[in-house]
């Protein structure tokens, strides 16, 4: 019975029907942000987000069936797992707050698409890497923080005036969000060579070491694409090799 129901799960008009229920739900869950809509048909769109929340407690529930304590040996599983469980948590007192993490049941479209769920383990894969470019960036920062304060602090306090400051306007810099005529312009106003410290800062950090980041993330991305497409061709050729013994017994026999 068991290996009927995970066959059942299995079966791709059932992976595409949850698909499709996450994504109605989302449709629903932002549609209850709107006063107005909610006053012309609430009651029927909560019933139809408990109808979408008993169906992802069935599939959770059928899936716990067929694979037993094997169901949570699955990251994705126990992602699924733990965002059903949140929308099961009564919105009352100090859990009201849950009420928004509801939302959270759109991310199960990505445990159930092959292809995003690659994108995420590229990126998961690529933390490791990431996490030197990130150090590499906190000292760049720092350097530029401590420079930024000791030479702007003084003429420009809302900006330089401490670490944490500086720190900040040196990340807005870093994104170009105003960063010319709302900062740059006005300190070099005071201090006319100051682009000899902000040009290089913007070299370094956005379009180098932001770079960077993006090509761990994309060979990461490309590592996880190349093993999948291994163990289909291992697959294919399991498969060809079993078939290929069979004829050759059969063969045999006569």
């Amino acid at each position: 019975m068991q290996e009927k129901v995970a066959a059942f799960m299995a079966q791709p008009w059932v992976t595409n029907f949850i698909i499709g229920v996450i994504v109605f739900n989302a449709i629903l869950l932002g549609m209850e942000t709107s006063d107005r809509i909610m006053a012309v048909a609430g009651p029927l769109i909560l019933a139809l987000d408990a109808a979408c929340l008993a169906i992802f407690v069935i599939e959770i529930v059928l899936k716990i069936y067929a694979h037993g304590f094997r169901f949570f040996r699955s990251g994705w599983n126990l992602f699924d797992f733990v965002i059903v469980g949140i929308a099961l948590v009564p919105a009352t007192q100090g859990f009201s707050v849950l009420r928004a993490l509801r939302i959270l049941r759109i991310l199960r479209v990505v445990s159930a698409t092959p292809r995003l769920r690659r994108v995420v383990e590229g990126f998961v894969t690529a933390l490791p890497g990431m996490g030197s470019v990130f150090l590499l960036m906190a000292l760049i920062f720092y350097i530029g923080a401590v420079m930024a304060t000791k030479i702007f602090g003084d003429a420009f306090p809302q900006w330089f005036g401490d670490l944490g400051s500086s720190a900040y306007s040196l990340f807005q810099i870093m994104t170009l969000e105003s960063w010319s005529m709302g900062i740059v312009r006005p300190v070099m106003d005071v201090y006319p060579y100051a682009w000899a410290f902000f040009v290089p800062f913007i070299m370094v950090t956005t379009f180098a070491v932001v770079n960077l980041l993006v090509g761990l993330i994309v060979n990461s991305m490309q590592d996880a694409h190349a093993e999948e497409s291994n163990e289909r061709t291992d697959a294919y050729r399991d498969e060809v090799l079993h078939r290929l013994e069979a004829i050759e017994k059969r063969l045999g026999e006569r």
